[in-house]
């Protein structure tokens, strides 16, 4: 269902509220550059700071705007059970074709606490789900064995894997656990080659906010069995993958946007802030060496 470069995609804001008219101009150039799904609402689309109605707008307005033309994988996380229900509900009544879930955060649940979340959003909801592992921000892991067991227990509704571990042995122990036709997608640009070469079939991308082409290209590079060429355009990218993260995400890559898009909304909603000087610095460096400016 889900394969090849996904931008988890930034919400723009003016004047504190979102911007849908550059939000769809934003979808429409992600799907002509050949971004194979879009991802509304997730960590770099400041979910975290978005009302509940503005969250199923923004997912509204990217389903409306795509009408179909590729896969609509919204954010609808939640440490709270009975809200990720509700979430999952609403993104499906706002034409996502599949919701992108954490496990609870915060709270800490064990592995079985994740298990029975995961199964209660299964047994409550229809949509397609992949799962979204990123202990970084989450501060709660699903354990390979956990993800197996969520999969075998209901493997028509759990279809992928978002792994942000950093671990690519992950790859091949989900592999094995939950079979060959489980999705795993990376959740780290930097690491996608690799990831790829373990298993994965793409990358749920921040860098391609601001190079939907190049990492297309790469994707489908690879796809296509041109190792030479994946290789030439990861090391084209290695740098913007790093600058993406030099200060507070998603602080660089909105600056990033306004400089390959010019009039993008840079703004943040707080906590949140403007990258510092050395980030900006970083991210123009890589941009020129990618090409982009």
């Amino acid at each position: 269902m889900f394969s090849g470069s996904i931008p988890a995609l930034v919400t723009p804001f003016r004047n504190g509220a979102f911007a849908e008219e550059d939000y769809r101009a934003l979808v429409e150039w992600q799907i002509a550059e050949g971004s194979s799904a879009l991802v509304p609402v997730g960590t770099t689309g400041e979910a975290a700071t978005l009302t509940k109605d503005e969250h199923f707008n923004v997912v509204r307005a990217c389903a409306d705007q795509a009408k179909g033309r590729v896969k609509i994988l919204a954010g609808a996380g939640s440490n709270d059970t009975q809200v990720a229900i509700g979430n999952v509900k609403a993104a499906q009544d706002s034409g996502a074709d599949a919701a992108l879930m954490v496990p609870p955060y915060y709270n800490r649940p064990s592995q079985e606490g994740i298990f029975r979340h995961f199964e209660a959003v299964a047994n409550a909801t229809t949509l397609p789900i992949v799962l979204y592992n990123v202990p970084g921000r989450t501060v709660t892991d699903i354990q390979p064995a956990t993800v197996a067991r969520i999969v075998n227990a209901f493997p028509d509704r759990f279809v992928g894997i978002k792994d942000a571990t950093g671990q690519l042995q992950r790859v091949t122990e989900h592999r094995l656990g939950c079979g060959p036709d489980f999705a795993q997608l990376s959740g780290n640009d930097e690491t996608a080659l690799a990831f790829n070469a373990m298993g994965g079939v793409g990358c749920i991308s921040v860098t391609a906010n601001v190079a939907p082409r190049l990492c297309a290209d790469f994707q489908a590079a690879w796809a296509a069995g041109d190792r030479a060429k994946a290789l030439e355009l990861h090391d084209k990218l290695f740098a913007l993958h790093l600058a993406m993260f030099t200060d507070a995400s998603p602080g660089p890559v909105k600056y990033a946007m306004s400089k390959v898009r010019p009039g993008f909304p840079v703004e943040l909603r707080l906590p949140m802030t403007e990258p510092n000087e050395a980030s900006k610095a970083a991210v123009d460096a890589a941009l020129a060496t990618a090409g982009l400016v």
